[in-house]
């Protein structure tokens, strides 16, 4: 297996631009990537799969206990700004296909996937992506909960239940699903996970090719060493946002001295 600090996420290619994908038997890693790990043997295979999950056990449970906490005050947060129901439950693709149901803090008003078409026009997102930086249906709560991840939470549960694993392609829409090539299906192949490649390296990156291109390098490089890599990058960026979440706005400046400033 190539050492970890050689496995790096590919670089998004320039607009009207291809990457160039070699064929055959002698094919080679396009620059700046490195060739998928040899796969490994069906005993290796397995150990492998029972430490994923012992640790996703574990660790979920561990995750559910010292949060529940801020469960109970983010819950109690949203009933009392916007009602009930605290939770948002929806139907995901998961392992090899099947469709099982995601759990998450509610974030958004009620009849917010009614509302969704109205947005289309504004979706800033290709292919079957949807996401709108400023969506109008998220409330006030559900904005200081995206903000920080906590509203990922609960989906603690799902991995709990074997449904998610903390690290794998995010669970996808029967829409989107529907909109993917027999290549871009292998994702199944592995338990959807609470965060991925796609989070840790491109969060902010709207492009669906990048979605999908990271997917697929996930899935060629796939270890438990790059799955603690993508853990630890995530733990890194939710850190950083609770940081500037609860970090004081800056004192406005006295009038006075504004003016002087523009003073010659």
């Amino acid at each position: 297996m190539a050492p970890l600090t050689e496995v790096r996420p590919p670089h998004r290619h320039r607009r009207g631009t291809r990457p160039h994908r070699p064929t055959g038997p002698a094919r080679r890693a396009p620059a700046g990537r490195v060739a998928p790990a040899p796969a490994p043997t069906a005993p290796d295979r397995r150990a492998a799969a029972a430490v994923r999950r012992a640790a996703d056990v574990i660790l979920a449970a561990a995750g559910l206990v010292v949060l529940s906490p801020l469960l109970v005050a983010a819950a109690v947060a949203i009933v009392v700004t916007d009602g009930r129901p605290v939770l948002f439950r929806q139907r995901r693709v998961g392992r090899h296909g099947k469709p099982f149901t995601m759990i998450k803090l509610r974030t958004m008003v009620v009849d917010a996937e009614q509302r969704r078409a109205d947005l289309a026009p504004v979706n800033e997102c290709d292919g079957p992506l949807f996401k709108v930086r400023c969506d109008p249906r998220v409330t006030p709560v559900g904005r200081a909960l995206r903000d920080t991840s906590l509203d990922e939470v609960p989906q603690l549960w799902n991995v709990l239940v074997g449904h998610m694993s903390l690290v794998g392609p995010r669970p996808a829409l029967p829409a989107e699903v529907a909109a993917f090539d027999d290549e871009h299906r292998r994702r199944h192949a592995v338990r959807p996970g609470i965060t991925g490649a796609w989070q840790a390296f491109a969060r902010t990156d709207r492009s669906f090719e990048r979605y999908r291109q990271l997917d697929l390098w996930y899935l060629e490089h796939r270890s438990l060493r790059l799955d603690a890599r993508i853990v630890g990058r995530t733990a890194g960026q939710t850190v950083h946002s609770l940081a500037r979440a609860v970090r004081p706005a800056p004192a406005p400046e006295p009038v006075g001295l504004a003016v002087e400033r523009t003073e010659p």
